[in-house]
């Protein structure tokens, strides 16, 4: 989140959200002037739960959702209203290793590269248009924690030139 708002040319952030209220992100953005809003999803029905946030980003004027380190799964009502306007990053080249544990699944098959790709949300996990993409060499020795370092590295290189391409469509 902080490498799209530094890096933004081309769009403006006009809100950050999250569903942890301690989250980095959240105080960070507010020290920059960033609007802000946070729900947790405890104690509430997962369709209330989505509906606070799209009342959130709809009264915030907002029109694409780039999700960022956002670990819930939408429900295909909240991506079906959002339907081409939710895009996100995943640490891994698309379609290979959708889901969790992508660092360790690529150097257990023995891949000489890994990287991450900024995605459109669909209903299916991990499984939208591929709107960009970053190689990352894996190592002699790398860890899944040492690969996702360099991974991370390349996100943040990648994810605000797609974003940006994306708006400009």
């Amino acid at each position: 989140m902080m490498a799209l708002v530094e890096r933004a040319s081309g769009y403006e952030i006009a809100l950050v959200a999250s569903d942890k209220p301690e989250a980095a992100g959240i105080g960070w953005a507010r020290e920059h002037g960033i609007a802000t809003f946070v729900q947790s999803p405890k104690g509430m029905l997962k369709g209330d739960y989505e509906a606070a946030i799209d009342r959130a980003l709809r009264d915030a004027g907002v029109q694409i959702i780039a999700l960022a380190g956002y670990m819930r799964l939408l429900s295909d009502d909240f991506v079906a209203r959002w339907r081409g306007k939710i895009i996100n990053i995943h640490p891994s080249l698309l379609p290979k290793y959708k889901g969790l544990d992508t660092h360790a699944r690529a150097i257990d098959a023995g891949d000489a590269v890994a990287g991450c790709s900024v995605h459109v949300v669909t209903e299916e996990l991990d499984g939208g248009e591929v709107l960009g993409q970053a190689e990352v060499p894996i190592l002699p020795g790398d860890t899944p924690d040492t690969l996702a370092a360099r991974v991370l590295e390349a996100e943040h290189r990648l994810y605000p030139r797609v974003l940006a391409e994306f708006c400009a469509r």
